[in-house]
């Protein structure tokens, strides 16, 4: 039983990383991107602040509470020396990063060439970023299987993560001291539209 536990855990730790090194290799491409080509930075500090903290408790940690994988006692014992990440995780972790990049900084740099203000194009990054973290987080629920198979509401503290995270990107993106703290502006419907696209073609590129 202390194996079978030990082994479940692992493999809730893998899932962790495998969620949260995206986010963090997105925001260092979407920053580099921009000082590459001398355009202006479309997330500023405490929007990164904000995006790391939130998801990681809301979004992240609710991984903890994934039920082990069906079989897990039936594979042999990993060798002392494997990498944590397989190269395979690894190309996952490359691919949406590169996603969520790309989706920030093209639609920034798309809604300040269609004449919106500065902060507006900024709040669509980090939309886009914890949006596409939100679908992510679904295709990470397991190592082996799809979340069609897992089932949707297996895991309700998650679910219940994703609503409450929901809820405070409203919040940020709508209230107006929230508006004042990280310098975003409301958003006209349309926009959640392109947001929510990009999270999902993550989704299904990883799925």
């Amino acid at each position: 039983a202390a194996v079978e536990e030990g082994r479940g855990v692992y493999d809730n730790i893998v899932k962790f990383i495998t969620w949260t090194l995206p986010t963090n290799f997105g925001e260092s491409l979407v920053v580099l991107a921009a000082v590459g080509v001398g355009a202006v930075l479309p997330i500023m500090p405490v929007q990164i602040l904000w995006i790391n903290m939130t998801t990681a408790v809301l979004l992240g940690l609710m991984l903890a509470f994934e039920a082990k994988e069906p079989g897990v006692m039936g594979r042999p014992p990993r060798p002392p020396r494997e990498p944590v990440l397989s190269r395979e995780l690894l190309w996952r972790i490359v691919i949406v990063g590169v996603l969520l990049s790309a989706g920030a900084f093209g639609f920034f740099e798309l809604a300040l060439h269609y004449g919106r203000s500065l902060e507006e194009a900024r709040t669509i990054a980090v939309n886009i970023f914890v949006v596409g973290e939100t679908f992510y987080l679904f295709n990470c629920r397991s190592l082996h299987r799809s979340m069609f198979s897992i089932g949707l509401f297996s895991n309700r503290l998650l679910l219940g993560g994703v609503a409450v995270m929901l809820a405070c990107q409203l919040l940020f993106t709508y209230l107006p001291a929230m508006n004042r703290a990280f310098h975003s502006r409301p958003l006209p419907l349309e926009d959640w539209g392109c947001i929510g696209a990009v999270g999902l073609i993550i989704y299904l590129v990883v799925e």
